[in-house]
């Protein structure tokens, strides 16, 4: 599979989907990979099962807060320097880079390494989503450590970030992101390719352009867009379950940028068959949606916020009052679902929930 213009658009919608708000602005994101594709880049994206299990593969990112990034560009000249750097650290060349998780930035980043260096970039990444930091890995949580952390900014400025526990890295790296300007390149979790294909959400970058096609195509022949997504995810490849939690209108917002996250929640208004208010909470992604006392979705599963009439996603610091919206709520992998993996990014951590639901129970 490559990237190429003709699949840009739909890759970015269902990154920006699989996002939950965050993983950074879509339009940023297209713009960057847009401009390396014009120049006729080559972006080589390969199946997990085509990595030889002791490749060196490495997972590159932007780090900092969603409000910060529509004003603060990233840099793909510095994550090529983060691949270097780690490289210089171990002693190895790295065979592939990919994604630490889904996002308009994001799942773009790395391609956009792929494009400026011809290494290629894996289907996968190590959260089927978003997540607001660093240890909130599958990667993470099965053994793979996030040592070392390279983060540097469009300065040159760089640290290096070594730690046996991935949430003292993020600690460190969350605190060094904030002096640089809430906005810094990242590579972290350097891995084999066996860790990645046993220890890494697989096939997120294909999952990503049929869910923004799948909107597309049911847009072109005028059907609801909504109900092509759910017939994608219902049917088609690692079935999912999903569902619209509610429709209305933003009545209320709070978010503010703090401690290098964009954090709030916004309230809508019921419109049509759906009364009351539904409350989403947020951290850079959204966490949680509650209808009056009764929660009805909440991480890891997706909290996903759309258009009502195009079905594009929004994300977090794209949302504003008047905005009328539907709110969908989609199951994540099995891989999401372990005690394991609830213990680091289940909803106890976010002060969501002292227990984890799956959403086809709440819902």
């Amino acid at each position: 599979m490559k990237m190429t213009l003709d699949i840009l658009d739909d890759f970015i919608r269902g990154a920006a989907f699989l996002g939950t708000g965050g993983g950074g602005d879509p339009y940023v994101g297209r713009l960057m990979l847009k401009q390396e594709l014009e120049r006729g880049a080559n972006i080589e994206i390969i199946d997990p099962d085509d990595v030889a299990d002791d490749a060196f593969i490495l997972p590159v990112a932007n780090m900092g807060a969603p409000t910060v990034l529509v004003e603060k560009i990233p840099s793909g000249r510095s994550a090529v320097n983060t691949v270097r750097r780690t490289e210089e650290i171990l002693g190895r060349k790295v065979d592939a880079v990919m994604p630490i998780e889904a996002g308009g930035i994001n799942a773009t980043l790395p391609l956009v390494v792929g494009a400026m260096t011809g290494l290629p970039v894996v289907d996968a990444d190590g959260m089927g989503r978003a997540f607001p930091e660093l240890q909130m890995t599958t990667f993470g949580v099965y053994g793979v450590k996030g040592s070392p952390c390279v983060i540097r900014d469009e300065h040159d400025n760089e640290v290096v970030i070594r730690c046996d526990k991935d949430s003292d890295a993020e600690w460190l790296a969350r605190a060094v992101c904030i002096r640089m300007g809430v906005k810094c390149e990242i590579a972290v979790y350097p891995m084999s390719g066996h860790d990645l294909k046993t220890k890494g959400v697989l096939r997120t970058l294909t999952l990503s352009t049929e869910i923004g096609r799948s909107i597309r195509e049911a847009r072109e022949t005028q059907s609801d867009p909504f109900e092509g997504l759910m017939n994608y995810l219902r049917h088609s490849g690692e079935k999912r379950f999903c569902k619209v939690l509610f429709d209305g209108k933003i009545v209320d917002l709070l978010r503010e940028t703090t401690q290098g996250w964009a954090v709030g929640h916004v309230i809508m208004d019921g419109i049509g068959d759906y009364d009351g208010q539904m409350k989403v909470t947020f951290q850079n992604e959204f966490l949680a949606a509650r209808k009056g006392d009764k929660i009805l979705a909440m991480v890891p599963d997706l909290v996903c916020i759309l258009d009502r009439e195009t079905a594009e996603p929004i994300t977090t610091e794209a949302l504003k009052y008047g905005q009328r919206v539907r709110v969908v709520g989609v199951s994540v992998p099995p891989v999401m679902r372990t005690p394991e993996a609830l213990a680091v990014f289940g909803p106890k951590y976010f002060g969501v929930s002292d227990t984890y639901t799956p959403i086809e129970d709440l819902a």
